[in-house]
């Protein structure tokens, strides 16, 4: 073994992970019909953070008569209007990335949020950031828990009304 990382055996050295495994995830692309698999894997700096929040690409076919290709996008059914008004946009972006209009038409398939599909898409939605209740807000449940005996139920019961008050003051 030498010591600038080749072997004998090689003569190669060290490669990267993703040229290891670039063929089979080509090969895999190109079954779906993703001849550019750059579709797939950079859906998000393509798509935009917002499309690509609630869709992921599911195929890529191409129609008999040759005149662009129609993309497949998969979603959860609450988002699919909003993604249908998305299309036009998305459609401009995709063939960008492609270097030329690629694709002709972009249809939209739903999917239940869990279940079958879960492997194909995850549409996490993120959750609402909760406001810190104040502390005169605290200090306000404190005072209200004040004579419940049992340390337990008065800490929750604190923060409860604490956050019942900070609520009602936003």
């Amino acid at each position: 073994m030498k010591g600038n990382g080749t072997s004998r055996r090689g003569g190669r050295g060290f490669r990267r992970a993703a040229d290891l495994v670039a063929g089979d995830v080509r090969r895999a692309a190109e079954e779906r019909g993703f001849a550019e698999s750059r579709l797939l894997t950079a859906w998000p700096e393509i798509a935009g953070a917002q499309a690509a929040a609630i869709s992921r690409p599911v195929k890529v076919s191409w129609p008999k008569n040759g005149m662009g290709a129609v993309l497949t996008l998969l979603t959860t059914g609450p988002q699919a209007p909003m993604l249908e008004m998305m299309v036009p946009a998305l459609r401009e972006r995709v063939n960008a990335a492609y270097g030329y209009a690629a694709v002709g038409r972009i249809t939209i398939t739903q999917t239940a949020p869990v279940g079958f599909a879960e492997g194909q898409a995850s549409f996490a939605p993120k959750p609402a950031a909760k406001p810190e209740p104040r502390p005169e807000d605290r200090r306000s449940a404190a005072d209200l828990a004040a004579g419940v005996s049992d340390d337990r139920l008065r800490s929750s019961l604190e923060r409860l009304g604490a956050a019942i008050i900070s609520n009602r003051r936003s």
